[in-house]
């Protein structure tokens, strides 16, 4: 269950932004640092040469490959332990005396 929806106020590129979560405060910290860390981090490492469209639209492609990449490494547990029960399964049921 989240919390109360409340106010969530930050700054990010100089421009001040505020909306309503029912968010934890710890998750929106979080979520917050890592994108001034997307955007900021690389806007600084031009010396702001690159327009705020273009590093908002770079920080989230960086956000969309990281939840893609999650979302493999995801299938892929899934797959491995389904693949370890049904091994498990078949080893349980080898194990047990059969039924008359």
């Amino acid at each position: 269950m989240s919390e109360k929806e409340r106010l969530v106020s930050f700054t990010l590129l100089g421009q001040n932004h505020a909306f309503y979560t029912g968010a934890p405060e710890e998750e929106m910290n979080r979520i917050l640092a890592l994108v001034r860390e997307l955007v900021e981090g690389g806007t600084e490492r031009t010396s702001g040469t690159i327009p705020v469209s273009k590093a908002a639209i770079m920080a989230c492609l960086n956000i969309a490959s990281r939840y893609i990449r999650l979302q493999q490494e995801y299938d892929e547990y899934r797959k491995e332990n389904d693949a370890r029960m049904a091994d498990l399964i078949e080893k349980i049921g080898a194990a047990l005396p059969a039924e008359k």
